[in-house]
């Protein structure tokens, strides 16, 4: 897909400050510090448009980006950073689970691991609970690049045994650096908004 404008519309914290839209909606979810902000500047062939971070834990908001005039990027808060309160953590989680399951214009969810670890207990309870919600979501593993071709292959294996115990659902390997699974990640991103608009025309 041909990215020809994406810009930054608005922060937010609550459901009343989500801006209004009628452009189907794409969420992007995973731990603190896995390459998210990399991953959607890398999508999108765009530098500094999200900012990353060197401090895990930093951005407290959900940040909204409108593509092509077409559709919406939301960046949501990462996740299960030990050293950010407790406090702030049920906040981030009450903000998260609030926009997935209220946010109507909201299409899939991509969620991103690291693909050289291990599930943690946070990333399958996360898929469990986007799974009982009916809420639609992507794989995405992260920083291939830092791992040889033998060693990523034998770990998209293992992780795809570990969250999908072998079904039809697939890891997407992706590496912001390269752009490794750039092409294919816009493929599916591109077919649901297809479906989306097929299904609102009368």
């Amino acid at each position: 897909m041909k990215i020809i404008s994406a810009e930054f519309l608005t922060g937010a914290v609550s459901c009343k400050q989500y801006p209004d839209s009628v452009y189907p909606e794409l969420a992007f979810v995973g731990r603190s510090n896995v390459g998210k902000s990399s991953l959607i500047n890398s999508l999108l062939n765009r530098k500094k448009l999200v900012k990353t971070s060197q401090t895990p834990g930093k951005t407290q908001e959900i940040n909204f980006f409108k593509i092509n005039n077409d559709f919406i990027f939301a960046d949501l808060p990462g996740y299960g950073f030990a050293k950010v309160p407790q406090l702030v953590q049920k906040r981030w989680k009450k903000m998260i689970e609030d926009y997935l399951l209220r946010r109507e214009t909201l299409l899939a969810v991509i969620f991103i691991i690291d693909l050289r670890r291990n599930p943690s207990p946070l990333d399958l309870d996360l898929q469990r609970w986007l799974e009982a919600c009916g809420v639609e979501y992507l794989l995405v593993g992260t920083k291939v690049d830092k791992l040889s071709q033998s060693e990523a292959k034998k770990q998209v294996n293992k992780l795809n045994v570990a969250y999908f115990n072998k079904g039809e659902d697939k890891l997407l390997a992706y590496s912001s650096k390269s752009n490794r699974g750039r092409k294919e990640l816009w493929g599916k991103i591109a077919t649901r908004i297809d479906a989306h608009k097929k299904k609102d025309v009368p």
